[in-house]
């Protein structure tokens, strides 16, 4: 046993005292480097688990309420998504709760697979075989039917050059009359060469289809067109100059909305060679010069900018904004400089914290609780029970937005009072329990319940607002609008061009919250603005779209709506078991 006690002390290459003291010293100080090791060796593994997670688990955060309960994986296929819900339901015709009706599933109507009765029909001649026409003992035979079949062709889209002759008046033989003629429309480029459904194809497949430049190139070559990359920034560039005003008038729209989600995501910009000047007084030019000047003299040649999006939670209108850093001088100009007066729901953010503070008061800031639900979510392999029971409350209170998604404001807000509070006591003791307080200082989960307890009031400010949604997630789905395209076009050339990236994204997207055909509706956009019509309420999206019917995408409310309709069944599904269960 002494020789391999020795072994050992030789080993860790430690000698150990003969006075008791120094030895108890000695003792003490291995314990802490144990404890240190420990909480390095957790903290390596949340890595490994994170890294684990995101290489091959899914990506959605679906979770139970009881963490003893285990998962069935019928894994991503249509055919399997169909399994799992054909199971459910028996399962739930088993069930019998008392006081529980269940909603059946409404029934849809069958798809009409019919090509659309609007489209063009040309008949093509179908070349009959000479031995099926004669017959070799009766000879010709007759027609007595036919057996029609329809098949949807696609021909690329067609340019074409429209020929305008203005003509000229003259008196005959009297010179100093001068030569008369017809007023010319406004243009969108010097000579009329290109008409505003050039710009709206270029800006709805830019921003809309994220198709970067080079690649529209090859698409107007296949209509027998072939632009330079110059030729189309410059059609897209006299478009943007057009809508300033209209987007004023959009922004000034959201802002005294009074309900606002806001969130960001990073963009690229290259830097100019020549730092740009600076008016007297223009904190924002001023900003831009301070960056560029850091970014230059660090030697870059790119920095990373910032797209952030503000949507209104009660008009159907989004809009965006380009600034050259993360600074908090984006939001403050936005909203404080603005005089916003109402209720922000954001991240947390630090440029947002203060925002309250900074308004004077007139801005209410509210916290997302999926980012703090997905905080539990990530840190729950290392301490399964707890997380189990966050992510079991959270479920709780999604359920119950779920049923108020469809009452009055006054009956989401009564039912908040009477049932949301109680699972926020809940939480809150959940928070002070010795399971929850007991976690070491480093640890994932600390911080993730950290967050909860720092952003409590932001958290739970939508309880008093029945127009406050309960997380983000509206807005952070906007940035996907950024992030894809961003992946296509990589980067922005200049803080022009991002402003007017931010101008096009404000009505394509708005366009599509409200189920527009983007390019129908920037045409008709373009057109109004060229020949000076100042009748922006006419053009916002929601009431343009009352007068153009035939520009709304139906199938996309149908989509949307189908899609809520089985989330609503899931959750109804979930709460039936629970219940029966308890």
């Amino acid at each position: 046993m002494g020789m391999a006690t020795d072994r050992k002390v030789q080993t860790l290459d430690i000698t150990i005292p003969n006075d008791l003291g120094a030895c108890q010293a000695l003792v003490v100080e291995l314990a802490k480097i144990v404890q240190e090791q420990k909480e390095q060796l957790a903290e390596q593994q949340l890595e490994i688990n994170e890294l684990l997670r995101r290489a091959f688990q899914r990506r959605s955060e679906r979770y139970l309420a009881n963490p003893e309960q285990m998962l069935l994986d019928f894994g991503e296929t249509p055919e399997a998504g169909d399994a799992a819900d054909g199971l459910a339901d028996a399962t739930e015709e088993l069930l019998h709760v008392p006081g529980y009706t269940r909603h059946r599933r409404v029934q849809r109507p069958a798809r009409n697979e019919q090509l659309p009765a609007h489209l063009p029909r040309r008949e093509v001649p179908v070349q009959v075989p000479a031995d099926v026409r004669t017959c070799p003992t009766h000879g010709q035979r007759q027609v007595i039917g036919y057996d029609v079949s329809e098949t949807l062709m696609f021909e690329r889209p067609q340019l074409w050059v429209a020929v305008r002759k203005y003509p000229k008046y003259a008196c005959t033989g009297m010179p100093s009359c001068g030569v008369q003629g017809p007023d010319r429309p406004p243009s969108l480029v010097e000579g009329n060469r290109y008409d505003t459904s050039v710009a709206a194809e270029i800006i709805t497949a830019k921003s809309g289809y994220h198709l970067p430049i080079y690649r529209q190139q090859d698409l107007f070559a296949g209509c027998g067109w072939t632009p330079s990359r110059g030729t189309l920034l410059n059609i897209a560039a006299a478009a943007g100059a057009l809508l300033p005003p209209f987007i004023a008038y959009l922004r000034a729209q959201v802002l005294a909305s009074g309900y606002l989600g806001t969130d960001d995501t990073a963009v690229t910009l290259l830097l100019p060679e020549m730092l740009p000047a600076v008016p007297a007084g223009d904190a924002k030019a001023q900003r831009i010069y301070d960056v560029f000047a850091q970014a230059r003299a660090a030697g870059k040649k790119s920095i990373t900018a910032r797209m952030w999006a503000y949507r209104s939670l009660t008009v159907p209108l989004n809009v965006f904004d380009f600034t050259v850093s993360h600074h908090r001088d984006g939001p403050d100009q936005f909203l404080v400089d603005s005089q916003f007066q109402g209720k922000l729901i954001a991240d947390c953010y630090t440029g947002y914290q203060g925002i309250t503070l900074r308004s004077e008061a007139r801005i209410a800031r509210a916290a997302c609780n999926a980012h703090a639900r997905r905080k539990v979510f990530e840190a729950r392999d290392n301490h399964p029970l707890l997380a189990g029971q966050m992510l079991g409350l959270y479920r709780e209170l999604y359920d119950i937005e779920d049923r108020g998604r469809s009452l009055s404001a006054d009956e989401r807000l009564a039912l908040r009072q009477t049932e949301a509070r109680d699972v926020w006591d809940r939480l809150q003791a959940l928070l002070a329990s010795p399971a929850a307080v007991g976690l070491l200082p480093k640890e994932k989960m600390t911080e993730a319940l950290a967050y909860v307890r720092n952003h409590w009031e932001a958290l739970r400010l939508y309880l008093n607002d029945p127009l406050l949604p309960i997380d983000n997630n509206d807005v952070e789905q906007l940035m996907k609008q950024v992030a894809i395209g961003r992946k296509n076009w990589l980067f922005i050339g200049s803080v022009p061009a991002g402003e007017r990236a931010a101008d096009f994204l404000t009505l394509v997207s708005s366009a599509l919250r409200n189920d527009l055909d983007v390019y129908a509706y920037l045409k008709a956009v373009l057109d109004a603005l060229l020949v000076g019509s100042t009748d922006y309420a006419a053009l916002r999206p929601d009431v343009w779209a009352q007068g153009h019917p035939e520009a709304i995408r139906i199938y996309r409310k149908e989509e949307r709506r189908d899609r809520a309709d089985a989330k609503s069944r899931r959750r109804e599904r979930r709460r039936l078991h629970g219940t029966n269960s308890n």
